[in-house]
């Protein structure tokens, strides 16, 4: 009996193995080519090393990085670096390996490479070299999903991102230059908006000085000027220089004024 249960025990050990799964990634056993329904997302998995294999795959986002040329609407090749952000479900890996295999990551590459030239072609070489460049790789995002929903289910496609684009170099320079006129004109027309201001400003200030002038003007009333004559003459009294004056008898004019010696 003792006999018996050791070698049970040998053989149990010899026919039979463990895989760990650690968190972050799933493992899926597959006996004689078919898929396990039952995922495990960690622990141990025992399995039979003639008859089965786990297979482990990460449920992290990954990064697919790809660098081509994409295809402008006026037939230009502009030079992209391409980040994929992608995810595998855990509940669904299985038909993922199903239907892509392990190699899974290169069909991915294939639909973004059909769905970037397809909305790729639909825009200028500029466009992908500023602020549209957003709406492209949603556009991208968008039409990936499509396609890839058709050949599978379980990836979840979280982003494109069109990194590092290199334009012809005729085209970058012709920007450079469209972007250098901009720049000039919106300084000159700063300038300009800012000689204008100045310009209000003096007229402001002339326009108040003339209103004062006339607020003056208006207030000087023969009884103001006969008063302030009359303080004149007062103030000249009290001077003990000699003084010549010429008057009309009713407003003093004063033209000199000697020093006693």
């Amino acid at each position: 009996m003792r006999n018996l249960s050791a070698l049970a025990i040998v053989g149990t050990f010899l026919f039979s193995s463990c895989a760990v799964v650690r968190p972050g990634e799933v493992g899926i056993k597959q006996t004689l080519g078919k898929f396990s329904k039952e995922v495990k997302t960690q622990g141990t998995v025992v399995y039979n090393p003639l008859l089965s294999r786990v297979i482990k795959e990460s449920t992290k986002t990954s990064n697919i990085k790809l660098i081509l040329s994409l295809p402008s609407k006026e037939g230009l090749s502009v030079d992209s670096e391409i980040s994929i952000l992608y995810r595998l479900q855990a509940n669904k890996v299985a038909s993922v390996l199903e239907n892509l295999g392990q190699d899974y990551e290169s069909v991915i590459t294939s639909v973004f490479r059909s769905a970037a030239s397809d909305v790729c072609a639909q825009f200028f070489a500029k466009d992908m070299h500023s602020g549209m460049r957003a709406s492209i790789e949603a556009e991208i995002l968008k039409k990936m999903k499509v396609n890839l929903e058709k050949q599978a289910d379980g990836i979840d496609l979280i982003a494109v991102l069109m990194k590092r684009i290199r334009l012809p170099r005729g085209l970058a320079s012709s920007i450079e230059r469209k972007l250098q006129a901009e720049q000039d004109a919106m300084r000159m027309k700063f300038v300009l908006d800012q000689e204008k201001l100045e310009a209000e400003r003096k007229i402001i200030n002339a326009k108040g000085e003339r209103d004062a002038q006339l607020i003056i003007a208006e207030g000087l009333t023969s009884g103001i000027i006969r008063l302030k004559a009359i303080e004149a003459f007062r103030e000249l009294a009290k001077s003990n220089n000699s003084k010549t004056i010429i008057t009309d008898g009713k407003t003093p004019l004063i033209i000199g004024e000697e020093e006693k010696k």
